[in-house]
């Protein structure tokens, strides 16, 4: 392939950012200009010569602008092989000229969907002519230049003044390119049908009956950002956001302050915002995550309140996390949280004392959200394995106090209920095995991924004990706490533990083969234990 001269265009834009400059630019050199519909007048309004597809095809629009480049002469021109002297006759015969560059972008199918438009409205912005212009240049890339970017067109440009056209390499790009586009685009299309309820219910409530999970995962993100490394220094990465509709979460935060976030401080932060998205509608809360468990969570009646005692469940651990919060973060939050040296602080808004706070220290990043997911939202996590991907619903069950059985000779009261019901709801976001302690709002030890219960139990109330002594406290806060376990006990080794830390009350899924021998030694124990019929493993 060698560098090919342009002499005829066809533009067909929906956005027509910089259409206008660059037909100018293309007219200046000599370029003969084709156009469709809206971008045909953008350009004669600029006072410049264009010619309408129809002119061409001799068809006019038709069938509100449905059909209008699915025509021999438009594919003719940007698929015929130029050295193929079957297809140059081809062309003569039927009076097919040469396209040369096609400049084009597609109908706003993605944001159409995500502003929530009507069933017949998202249909009429699916685009068929666009995507199949892109797939035939794309595919001619010997002889057609395609730019469905309106980013690469100085780059065109420059080609065209330093070479008198386009280099093999720059069509090879700009093809690749355009196969990305139209794949994301189908794909798009195909997750509004596979997964319409999740978008917005587009399609109607019984759109999906037998499953959420279609034959064929259609998936199209586009790359946000490249990070400065993966997990660890050696890996690369880059973090990738949903071409449509997306729940906010991280990638869309603004970033007031701070470096760029690197991989773990998104997992970290991640985990932090769907955390204290479960206490939305709280009074003022606090989470804190260190790699990507909590660390210290608390509600109070201010925020700082609850800041301080999230950070009392855990002050070794906070070091270096992440703090997300539930109400716009203040003056006195903001110089608690400065006190150690915090990665990351997530917030719905942030007052201007507290940005100026937060300013002096560079190198914490400050995210803001418009507002914090809804926890029990709808959609579906992806894990990739050897060979394959794991999909799976979101963990958006959740518990009431209606909904739990007692199966203790004493029921808890009130209050140890209320810390039974907080303990369980942190407790979802704790690796597994996890067990959470808490005591009137507040957690008092966390134990994550051990490899049994008892073993969790035993470190949960062994930080609580070492926070209890730097705090200066005459107990631990485990004493007359409430603790809950992500799964069920297999055995009473691990309730034993939390019955030998000062807990008074329990609650778990149940369902264990020893639920019997686990609601006895409860029982010897004088615990309150309640039942959920539901589990939170988290891996």
């Amino acid at each position: 392939m060698s560098t090919m001269a342009i002499r005829r265009a066809l533009l067909s834009v929906s956005d027509k950012s910089g259409i206008v400059e660059l037909a100018q630019a293309l007219a200046a050199r000599g370029v003969e200009l084709v156009s469709t519909g809206g971008t045909a007048k953008a350009i004669r309004d600029a006072g410049l010569p264009v010619k309408d597809v129809a002119d061409l095809t001799g068809f006019p629009e038709m069938m509100d602008g449905r059909v209008k480049t699915l025509h021999p002469v438009v594919h003719g021109g940007l698929l015929a092989v130029r050295d193929d002297a079957a297809h140059v006759a081809s062309m003569e015969e039927h009076g097919i000229g040469p396209i040369d560059l096609l400049v084009i972008n597609l109908y706003p199918f993605e944001s159409t969907v995500a502003k929530g438009a009507a069933r017949d409205e998202v249909v009429e912005n699916i685009d068929i002519g666009g995507p199949a212009m892109v797939r035939s240049s794309a595919k001619n890339h010997a002889f057609v230049t395609v730019l469905t970017d309106p980013a690469d067109y100085p780059e065109l440009l420059a080609q065209l003044d330093a070479d008198g056209g386009t280099s093999a390499a720059f069509r090879i790009r700009m093809a690749g390119k355009a196969y990305a586009l139209t794949a994301a685009y189908d794909a798009a299309i195909a997750s509004w049908f596979a997964f319409a309820d999740a978008f917005g219910n587009p399609l109607g409530p019984d759109a999906l009956k037998a499953t959420p999970f279609p034959a064929t995962l259609p998936l199209a993100f586009a790359r946000k950002d490249e990070l400065r490394y993966g997990e660890n220094p050696h890996q690369s990465a880059a973090v990738y956001v949903p071409r449509g509709p997306a729940t906010p979460g991280i990638p869309q935060a603004r970033q007031l302050q701070g470096k760029e976030l690197s991989y773990n401080n998104y997992n970290d932060a991640d985990a932090a915002l769907e955390l204290i998205a479960e206490f939305a509608e709280s009074d003022p809360a606090v989470a804190i995550i260190k790699h990507a468990n909590p660390c210290g969570v608390a509600q109070a009646s201010t925020l700082l309140a609850a800041y301080e005692a999230a950070f009392d469940c855990d002050r070794t651990s906070a070091f270096g996390g992440i703090v997300a919060t539930n109400r716009p973060l203040d003056a006195e939050t903001a110089r608690a949280i400065t006190g150690i040296f915090t990665e990351v602080v997530i917030a719905p808004g942030a007052d201007e004392e507290a940005q100026a706070i937060f300013a002096a220290k560079k190198n914490l990043r400050l995210l803001l959200v418009d507002s914090l997911p809804r926890a029990n939202r709808p959609g579906l996590q992806l894990k990739t394995i050897a060979g394959g991907l794991l999909v799976q619903s979101r963990d958006n069950g959740t518990i009431s106090a209606a909904d739990l059985k007692v199966v203790t000779k004493r029921a808890p009261t009130e209050r140890e209920l209320a810390d039974c019901l907080f303990a369980w709801t942190v407790a979802k976001h704790v690796k597994s095995n996890a067990i959470v302690y808490a005591k009137d709002g507040v957690t008092a030890g966390i134990g994550a991924g051990q490899m049994n219960r008892r073993d969790s139990s035993r470190i949960a109330a062994i930080r609580a004990a070492e926070s209890a002594e730097v705090a200066g406290w005459p107990a631990s806060r485990t004493v007359g706490s409430a603790v809950a376990s992500d799964a069920f006990f297999p055995f009473p080794d691990g309730l034993l533990a939390a019955a030998e830390a000062g807990a008074t009350a329990v609650i778990q899924p149940g369902g264990a083969m020893n639920d019997a021998d686990v609601i006895a030694a409860a029982d010897e124990a004088g615990l309150a234990m309640v039942f959920t019929g539901m589990r939170h493993f988290r891996h």
